[in-house]
């Protein structure tokens, strides 16, 4: 399985609209995409503008149709100004 974390610094004025346009995003993957076995957000107990999220899904090729699909296409589009900075890394799910 093929493991997606990302890390996010919100811009203070944006957490609210960020932290639904989150919400939203995390549904659409795990209801639209059948190889998208898991989204997880969560959000630094201390610091509301740091957000990270762990997902997984069935292989690679699943994770790069999540970035073609018109749901990340139009969240990511939004959420773009509303981000400090982010970071992508990616991971074999161990056995």
């Amino acid at each position: 399985m093929f493991v997606v974390t990302v890390n996010f610094q919100i811009k203070p004025d944006n957490i609210v609209a960020f932290r639904s346009s989150m919400k939203s995003q995390a549904e659409n993957s795990l209801n639209l995409e059948s190889d998208c076995l898991r989204f997880d957000i969560c959000y630094d107990p201390t610091d509301d503008s740091k957000c990270f999220l762990y997902e997984i899904y069935k292989n690679e090729a699943a994770f790069k149709a999540h970035l073609e699909s018109n749901h990340f296409k139009q969240f990511d589009q939004t959420v773009a100004p509303w981000i400090e900075s982010k970071t992508v890394n990616t991971w074999d799910l161990a056995d």
